[in-house]
């Protein structure tokens, strides 16, 4: 049980630690540490997307082109799989497989590894922003997610994803749009730039009014944003930010415990959080633990 993550290889004690991630290399470090007789052809029919997906839409003539070329060439790089009670669960290579099934594939190799909720949400939002453009609504809402179920803060998280702190606060930002406004987003009738200056106004009305004008007159940013200077528009009052901070003693606890138990461990407010994603996940912490709990 304790040397469960050790596992999984230097791929994912890269992903979860303090150091800034490159997806690339987390992946190639698995399918390199990963013996070849351990490569194996799975069904594509027993395979179902990463529920922490981020990414809603595909680029359908980018998979044609990709499933031209897995017919000439085959599926060069192996996906990783998550093996559940129902088949595999997709952990990396969410476009492979859909062109592998464009292709006619029926079969796709695939390395198999163990991963709990956190880790599957942080490698698909990885894969996304660094292999391809997500959507920046798509994008928003995975950055909201791993700071949540992470306990992180926006600094922290910025850190890990190699991200500028400011960048991340506007990306959190867009989730303060209407859904009409967000869509307008995903549909790209407006851009990243446009939809952050609206979301700094505290107006819905004003920030839709804006938003239709900005569409049909083509306004680009920065004639976006002068209007909202000149016409004098009531902001979004900044709120003051509390900045944590956490004594060199607890973050070396916290990094004992994690290497520990095997999960990311916060230690904050004379309290321990040690998340788990399942009951087994659980008992294998209890069990690191040298906790025994009988007739349970």
């Amino acid at each position: 049980m304790e040397t469960k993550r050790k596992a999984l290889g230097k791929g994912l004690e890269q992903l979860f630690s303090n150091e800034v991630i490159n997806f690339e290399n987390f992946e190639k470090d698995i399918v390199s540490g990963t013996p070849k007789s351990e490569i194996l052809e799975i069904k594509l029919s027993d395979i179902r997307s990463n529920p922490y997906q981020p990414r809603k839409t595909f680029d359908e003539e980018s998979l044609k082109e990709f499933a031209e070329s897995i017919k000439e060439y085959g599926v060069i790089e192996p996906i990783i799989v998550k093996k559940t009670i129902k088949g595999y669960e997709l952990v990396a290579g969410e476009r492979r497989t859909r062109a592998a099934r464009l292709a006619g594939l029926e079969t796709i190799p695939a390395v198999i590894k163990d991963f709990n909720d956190q880790e599957m949400m942080e490698i698909a939002l990885l894969e996304n922003i660094q292999r391809e453009d997500l959507n920046p609504i798509d994008e928003a809402m995975a950055y909201q997610k791993i700071i949540e179920i992470g306990h992180m803060t926006q600094e922290e998280f910025a850190k890990k994803f190699g991200k500028s702190r400011s960048y991340v606060t506007n990306m959190l930002g867009l989730l303060n749009l209407p859904e009409d406004l967000k869509d307008f987003v995903k549909q790209k009738k407006i851009t990243m730039g446009h939809a952050r200056a609206l979301s700094k106004i505290s107006d819905t009305d004003t920030m839709r009014s804006l938003a239709n004008k900005t569409v049909t007159e083509e306004l680009s940013v920065r004639a976006l944003e002068n209007l909202i200077s000149e016409e004098n528009i009531p902001k979004k009052v900044p709120q003051e930010r509390v900045k944590e901070t956490k004594s060199i003693r607890n973050t070396i606890y916290e990094k004992l415990m994690r290497e520990k138990v095997g999960t990311k461990v916060k230690i904050n407010k004379k309290k321990i959080e040690i998340p788990y994603d399942s009951d087994k996940d659980l008992e294998r912490i209890l069990e690191i633990l040298g906790i025994k709990v009988e007739g349970v």
